[in-house]
């Protein structure tokens, strides 16, 4: 028995195949840190380790599931290897993850006085 899906539904199916491919990738609590800590630009490995207390042997592969995935690129300088968000999709998604979890959320202010 075939069932008739509605026009767009394949595609519809497809892309929330690749969202969730997508999403899996960012799912381990050191990737999240390391594109967050890269959401301002770009960084050097000694300073994602300093920063984010994860020692090189996890961030390294941490890093390498990260470009292996496209979502960091690197570049060599002398012997430091520096790392950022590798486009405009990435860090749009990264910079909401970041505002939605990462900043500290402002008090509201009621106009209230407690003078």
């Amino acid at each position: 028995m075939k069932l008739d899906l509605e026009p767009g539904t394949a595609e519809l199916v497809a892309n929330a195949a690749e969202a969730a491919d997508f999403l899996k990738r960012f799912a381990h609590p050191s990737r999240l840190m390391i594109v967050c800590a890269l959401v301002d630009g770009e960084r050097s490995v000694r300073d994602l380790e300093d920063t984010l207390g994860i020692r090189q042997p996890g961030l390294s592969q941490q890093i390498a599931e990260l470009r292996e995935a496209g979502f960091i690129t690197g570049r060599k300088e002398s012997k430091n290897m520096f790392y950022r968000l590798a486009d405009g999709r990435i860090t749009e998604f990264v910079s909401l993850m970041h505002r939605m979890f990462c900043e500290v959320p402002q008090k509201p202010n009621h106009g209230t006085n407690d003078d």
